[in-house]
């Protein structure tokens, strides 16, 4: 028997089919195979098509089907995991209204300032753990002022993950941990924020049923299930933030542990049995997915919009002909300290560990006798490891001490320059393993068909790859030092 994890991320959708008995994964895809873009119709927009995630989900699981290895007609459970923090708005027909507002678009910063403001810091940080920023209420605050005629039409606001269940199951339902990560969540009451509704006027009615995040969300639908070659009536059983759902692959489910990825944003999760919370919202504190009244795992976010997109982009810019592989390799040719050259990785939105300010992306110190393709690469991958850095040191004023890291051996860290320097310039060793969000989705899926009586009981078979301990970091410790100074600059 197996379980279908699926993962909406923002570049593409990949799935996955893991088998219960052995916990592994047997066959795995994703689409498209060139990443989706992120539209920016004015400076700090992100905007995606929820149609297009699912289109792409569909495509990705006929494309997983025709692969051998498994009987689609054994997939017993579905679970989901998203980018966090997505707008989904759809009316009485649950069609969708507008293109979903996603996680780093910062058009609702100076509408969250204000609630913050208004509301009260300190009430907003001891109820909600966090300022309202441009969290999903937030958004959903800016359509209502600016799109007033389609805010009238909305039936259902929605996380992304909610929205693909929905397409899954005709069923809508969300989470605590799905409102926590919107701003809708007041810890303190455990019960849907009246101060965030009441403040930005938002109809209760537009909050979907509450379920927990390990329970049936709905059933496959037959003729999505007809469509897909999946049996008709399987359960969605799991739905969950991209994050928290990788800290739960990595099995990061107990306070004290921490989990790190670095795809398209980066992201430092340490898991909390606290309701604590930064002053300053630089770092976030959501409901993490074994959270529950009488049992308070927090999950505290670091996340840096520009890691995956920064290496992107210069990929495209500098060797767009070249694999990452090949560019990793290129990379590790040059220097520590990439002879001088320092990239500041900072330009897909607003910051929220930087005040919510916007540098922009800079490469500086730029010598055109010295400076070539390794450099580039090499300088883009200590940004981005420095910015961790940055993010991390947050993290340790508000209590988290990890010992060690723990992150799935993909993305930036298959750059063995970027993990080693990750480990020399934050001196944490990091534990790598052969997981990613979909294989997450999938065992997460098993929790909550039953399958597995707990989340520790998921993950037993959770095998170590590789373990890095820190080399340079003497070495690395002024470098980083003139990155910040570069960085403060441009604050």
């Amino acid at each position: 028997m197996y379980l279908l994890g699926i993962d909406i991320g923002t570049s593409s959708i990949k799935v996955s089919v893991v088998d219960i008995q052995s916990q592994k994964r047997v066959a795995t895809t994703q689409y498209p195979d060139e990443e989706v873009q992120i539209r920016s119709l004015q400076p700090g927009w992100a905007e995606q098509s929820p149609e297009d995630w699912w289109q792409n989900t569909m495509k990705a699981i006929l494309r997983l089907n025709a692969t051998s290895g498994f009987n689609v007609h054994d997939i017993v459970a579905i679970g989901i995991a998203y980018q966090m923090h997505g707008l989904v708005v759809v009316d009485k027909e649950q069609q969708v209204l507008r293109d979903s507002i996603i996680w780093c678009d910062s058009r609702a910063v100076e509408l969250g300032e204000n609630a913050f403001d208004t509301i009260g810091q300190e009430k907003c940080l001891q109820h909600m753990l966090n300022s309202p920023g441009n969290f999903t209420a937030s958004k959903l605050a800016w359509v209502k002022q600016n799109e007033p005629e389609l805010y009238e039409k909305i039936d259902q606001v929605m996380l992304p993950g909610d929205f693909i269940a929905m397409k899954f199951t005709g069923e809508v339902t969300t989470s605590i941990a799905a409102l926590s990560e919107g701003m809708f969540w007041d810890f303190r009451e455990h019960e849907l924020s009246e101060e965030v509704m009441g403040y930005y006027g938002f109809d209760r009615k537009l909050i979907p049923e509450i379920k927990p995040l390990f329970s049936v969300h709905g059933l496959l639908k037959t003729d999505v299930a007809v469509l897909l070659g999946l049996q008709p009536g399987i359960p969605v059983t799991y739905k969950s933030g991209d994050q928290p759902n990788n800290a739960l692959s990595l099995n990061v489910i107990r306070p004290g542990e921490v989990a790190a990825t670095a795809g398209t944003s980066g992201v430092i999760y340490g898991v909390s049995d606290a309701l604590t919370y930064d002053t300053q919202s630089r770092v976030n504190t959501f409901a993490h997915v074994t959270y529950s009244k009488t049992q308070q795992h927090t999950g505290v976010l670091l996340c840096i919009n520009g890691t995956g997109s920064m290496y992107r982009w210069a990929k495209h810019n500098f060797a767009p002909n070249l694999s990452y592989a090949v560019l990793n390799d290129m990379a590790a040719t040059a220097p520590i300290g990439s002879k001088g050259l320092k990239v500041l990785p900072f330009g897909n939105g607003a910051e929220r560990m930087l005040n919510n300010k916007y540098t922009g992306a800079q490469l500086l110190g730029i010598d055109l006798n010295l400076h070539g393709q390794p450099e580039i690469f090499r300088a883009v991958q200590e940004g981005i490891a420095f910015a961790f850095r940055y993010g991390l040191d947050i993290m340790r004023e508000n209590g988290m001490q990890p010992k060690v890291i723990r992150a799935g051996l993909t993305n930036l860290f298959l750059s063995e320059v970027f993990a080693q320097t990750f480990v020399d310039i934050t001196g944490i060793p990091v534990e790598l393993y052969e997981s990613d969000g979909s294989v997450g989705a999938a065992l997460g899926a098993g929790i909550g068909a039953g399958i597995f009586k707990s989340a520790e009981e998921a993950f037993t078979r959770h095998a170590l790859i590789k373990y890095l301990e820190p080399k340079n970091t003497e070495a690395y410790e002024p470098i980083y030092g003139e990155w910040k100074n570069l960085l403060n600059n441009a604050l």
